[in-house]
C-alpha cells in the first residue's frame, strides 16, 4: 500500500480529494487540524505521531521535521541501498505530499499585524516536506494546488511508469511556491528591519492573465502581479465591460493611475502612448475637469485611455460615449453612465479603489538585459516654499497656481519634457524629444493651436535649460511664467534671456526625469 501525508491550512476539496486516494490505494497520514477534518468526515487516517513515534511539541512548532517522514520521502526507490535502510529502520515510503503552507501572506496583509503574530505564520516543516518530495519526484507525487486534485487523481490511475514528466512538472510547481512563499516572508523582514536596497532581492509575482501578444503581435506575453500587489494598481483594478486589457493597455493604464495619484482635488487624465495628452482639474466640479481634460487636447485623447479620480456620472458618460476610448478607469460608474458606455462593446471600463492611492507602491522596477534597475517611484510633493524666483519679476499668484499645476504635470512626461498649462488644464506637452527646444516648440505650438487657451500662460521643464533659447522661445510666445529645476552651468543666460522679455522664472532645485 502506497501512503499519502496530506497537511494543508486551506482545507477545500481536501476531504474528496482524500477519498480519492484511498479509493487508489492510498493510506492516508496527516497533522493537526486537517487530521481532526479528515477523521471528522469518516476517513481511515493516521496521525503522524503514530508515523514518527514522536509527539508534536513547541506548539506544532515540530511536527514533520523527522527521518521516518524525510527518509520516507527521499528515498530512491530504485537504489537497494536506501530501501534495506528503510527496511532496516522500519521506515514506510511515503509516495505522495499534499501540502499547503501557513497563511503568511494572508497574516501580514492585514496590515495592523504584530512581528511574534506573523513569525508564527512562517512555515517550516511544510516547506521542507515540499522540497524533500519535489527532489524525489521520479517517486513522489507533490501537491501544492487545490486546482490539480482531480488532474493528480486521474493521472494516478495511469501506469505509474509513464508519470514521470507529470511529477516533474509538479515539482516544479511546488519549488516556484515555496520560492514564493520565501520570497515574501524575505520581503517582509527586509521592510521592516529598513533594508532599502539588499544584496538579493526576489519579487514574488504571480499570473494574473495571458496576453494576446506583447508591444507587437509577433512577441509573446503574460501579465503578473505582485503576490503582495496594493489595491490601487491596474493588477488589482475590476473590469466591469469590454474586452481584455492589451499589454500596451496596461502600460498606458498604469501611467495614467501614477499621474491622477498626485491630485486630490477633481481631476481627469487622458494618456495616450505613456504620456499625457490632457489633464483638467477643478477646485469642486469632476465635470469640469472632465471638460478641460477634453478640450486640452481633442485630437490625442482618441484611441486613448481616460482615468477619472471621481464617480463617473451620465453627464460625463455621455460625452465619453461620442468618442473613440481604448479604458476608462474610475472609482465608480452610476448606473445610467454603465448603460451608456456599455452600449459600446470594445470599451474597457474598470474600477480602482482611489482611496488607496497613498498606499500604492513605493518603489519601481525596470528590466535591463541581464538584470533590472530599481528606485524609488518619484512621490515628492513639490511646494512653492521650497522654490526660489530668479527674475526680477514675481509671479502672480495666479501664475503660482498654474506653475504647481505644470509641475505636477511635468514629471509624468518621458524627457525631455516641457509642459504649457493655466491653473487648471494642459494647453500643450512636449515629450521625448532629443533637445529641450525641440519639446518646448511643441510644447507651445500645441498651445498656441488650442482655442482654450487662457492665461496666466506657463510653462513647466522636467529638468534645466542648458542654453537661453527654451527661454527665449517661450517668451516670443507669450509665455508669462516658467517654472524649472536650475542647475545649469548657463542658468545666468536664461535669468537673463527672462529679465529680458519680462516673464519670471522659478527654479526648484529638483528635476523630474522620465525615461
Amino acid at each position: 500500500m502506497k501512503n499519502a501525508l496530506i497537511s494543508v491550512s486551506d482545507k477545500t476539496g481536501i476531504v474528496e480529494f482524500a477519498k480519492g486516494l484511498i479509493e487508489e490505494g492510498y493510506s492516508i497520514i496527516s497533522t493537526g487540524g486537517t487530521y481532526k477534518k479528515l477523521q471528522e468526515s469518516g476517513i481511515d487516517v493516521t496521525e503522524i505521531d503514530e508515523v514518527t513515534g514522536f509527539p508534536e511539541i513547541l506548539d506544532g512548532r515540530v511536527k514533520t521535521l523527522h527521518p521516518k517522514v524525510h527518509a520516507g520521502l527521499l528515498a530512491k526507490r530504485s537504489n537497494k541501498e536506501h530501501m534495506d535502510t528503510l527496511k532496516k529502520l522500519g521506515i514506510n515510503t511515503i509516495d505522495l505530499v499534499c501540502v499547503n503552507l501557513y497563511p503568511f501572506k494572508e497574516t501580514i496583509s492585514k496590515g495592523d499585524v504584530e512581528l511574534p503574530d506573523a513569525i508564527e505564520q512562517i512555515d517550516i516543516g511544510g516547506p521542507s516536506m515540499l522540497r524533500s518530495a519535489s527532489k524525489n519526484f521520479a517517486s513522489v507525487y507533490v501537491v501544492v494546488d487545490k486546482d490539480d486534485y482531480s488532474s493528480v487523481l486521474e493521472e494516478i490511475k495511469k501506469d505509474d511508469d509513464t508519470q514521470v514528466e507529470f511529477r516533474q512538472k509538479l515539482a516544479a510547481k511546488a519549488f516556484r511556491h515555496t520560492a514564493e512563499y520565501d520570497g515574501i516572508i524575505s520581503g517582509y523582514l527586509t521592510d521592516i528591519s529598513g533594508i532599502e536596497f539588499p544584496e538579493t532581492k526576489t519579487i514574488p509575482l504571480e499570473f494574473k492573465q495571458s496576453l494576446r501578444y506583447g508591444e507587437n503581435s509577433h512577441q509573446a506575453a503574460a501579465f503578473y502581479k505582485n503576490s503582495m500587489s496594493t489595491d490601487y494598481s491596474i493588477a488589482s483594478a475590476k473590469q466591469l465591460h469590454g474586452k481584455e486589457l492589451s499589454y500596451n493597455n496596461i502600460r498606458d493604464a498604469d501611467a495614467a493611475i501614477k499621474i491622477v495619484s498626485d491630485f486630490d482635488t477633481p481631476c481627469v487624465v487622458a494618456l495616450k502612448h505613456m504620456n499625457p495628452c490632457g489633464v483638467g482639474v477643478d477646485d469642486h466640479d469632476i465635470y469640469a475637469a472632465w471638460q478641460k481634460a477634453y478640450a486640452a487636447d481633442t485630437m490625442s485623447i482618441f484611441g486613448g485611455i481616460v482615468v477619472v479620480n471621481r464617480e463617473v456620472d451620465e453627464k460625463i458618460a455621455t460625452e465619453m460615449h461620442n468618442i473613440f476610448l481604448e479604458i476608462v478607469i474610475a472609482p465608480s460608474f452610476s448606473a445610467k453612465a454603465l448603460e451608456i458606455l456599455e452600449s459600446k462593446k470594445n470599451i474597457r471600463l474598470m474600477t480602482l479603489d482611489f482611496s488607496k492611492v497613498k498606499e500604492s507602491d513605493k518603489y519601481e522596477f525596470l528590466s535591463v538585459l541581464g538584470g533590472a534597475l530599481v528606485q524609488e517611484r518619484d512621490t515628492v510633493v513639490d511646494s512653492f516654499d521650497d522654490f526660489e524666483v530668479v527674475t526680477e519679476k514675481q509671479p502672480t499668484d495666479e501664475e503660482k497656481k498654474a506653475l504647481l499645476f505644470a509641475q505636477k504635470v511635468v514629471k509624468h512626461v518621458k524627457s525631455n519634457a516641457i509642459t504649457v498649462t493655466t491653473t487648471d488644464m494642459t494647453l500643450g506637452i512636449g515629450a521625448g524629444q532629443m533637445n529641450r527646444i525641440g519639446s518646448a516648440k511643441i510644447a507651445i505650438q500645441e498651445a498656441e493651436d488650442n482655442d482654450n487657451v487662457k492665461t496666466p500662460f506657463v510653462m513647466g521643464s522636467d529638468a534645466f535649460f542648458p542654453m537661453d533659447d527654451c527661454v527665449e522661445f517661450a517668451a516670443e510666445h507669450g509665455i508669462t511664467a516658467i517654472i524649472q529645476p536650475g542647475g545649469s552651468i548657463h542658468d545666468q543666460d536664461s535669468i537673463d534671456m527672462a529679465n529680458k522679455y519680462g516673464i519670471a522664472m522659478v527654479t526648484t532645485g529638483r528635476r523630474h526625469f522620465k525615461h
